[in-house]
């Protein structure tokens, strides 16, 4: 059977917004002659900008052919925290630039740890800045902390680092006529890893364009996780509290 814990943790990675009044984007006019620094630099004009973020979000996680669908709070505080909550706060979890931390009433545990456990999850390494980029659809690695090469295929246009790491190759698609990241991948050949997270749509909400819906495929050698996720209800810059204190009693868990 699927942890439920798992599914939890797996959402602090990989969360993107929905709102209920907002629009998909279907793009301008596609634009293939920008050179690579100007493609990295109207990618990052793209950035959303907000103090907070609050949300249902929907989740369909399907592994060895089970699957399940939960639903849960979810809320954000940029550069902060990230915080997620179950029905009835069965399951709650934190995360912070400094840690990642949840418990379970199910069960009575708790977990207090840094981002291996969520690097292992997903087949390649976190940290806080990493998850955040991907809870926002923007890239994981920053774009101009070293050279990148263009090219377009296939009507998109794919980023790369001018020369791959030694143990794992970074590919980054990009829309032409908005410049978002459709789809960005992750592969450790010698591992047999494979990260990928697509963009499906992306949406205006107010104002700004973020995802609208989004899968994720971790791959670890004959083993397959896929992530659908929905998320619903989406406000933004408002006073939010992040509760979070692992009741007495609970038994610390090793992941």
């Amino acid at each position: 059977m699927i942890r439920y814990t798992h599914i939890i943790l797996g959402l602090l990675m990989l969360t993107i917004f929905n709102c209920k009044s907002s629009k998909t984007v279907s793009g301008g006019q596609a634009n293939y002659s920008l050179s690579t620094r100007q493609l990295i630099k109207e990618n990052i004009k793209q950035a959303p900008d907000f103090k907070t973020l609050q949300s249902k979000l929907k989740i369909t996680y399907n592994q060895k052919g089970n699957s399940q669908t939960h639903s849960v709070s979810f809320r954000a505080k940029k550069d902060e925290k990230l915080w997620i909550s179950a029905t009835f706060s069965v399951i709650r979890a934190l995360v912070t630039p400094e840690k990642v931390s949840f418990y379970n009433k199910l069960d009575n545990t708790y977990f207090e740890g840094d981002f291996s456990y969520l690097s292992n999850l997903l087949g390649t390494e976190l940290d806080f800045e990493k998850v955040q980029n991907l809870l926002l659809g923007e890239a994981i690695y920053n774009l101009n902390k070293e050279p990148y090469k263009a090219s377009v295929l296939d009507s998109t246009y794919v980023l790369q680092p001018k020369k791959q790491r030694e143990l794992f190759e970074i590919f980054f698609l990009l829309d032409p006529s908005y410049f978002k990241v459709k789809s960005q991948q992750i592969s450790q050949p010698k591992e047999f890893k494979h990260l990928q997270i697509d963009y499906l749509t992306h949406q205006k909400v107010e104002k700004q364009t973020i995802p609208e819906k989004i899968r994720v495929i971790a791959v670890e050698a004959n083993d397959e996780v896929a992530i659908d996720l929905e998320f619903k209800n989406v406000s933004l810059n408002e006073d939010l509290r992040f509760p979070f204190k692992i009741p007495s009693g609970f038994d610390k868990i090793e992941l």
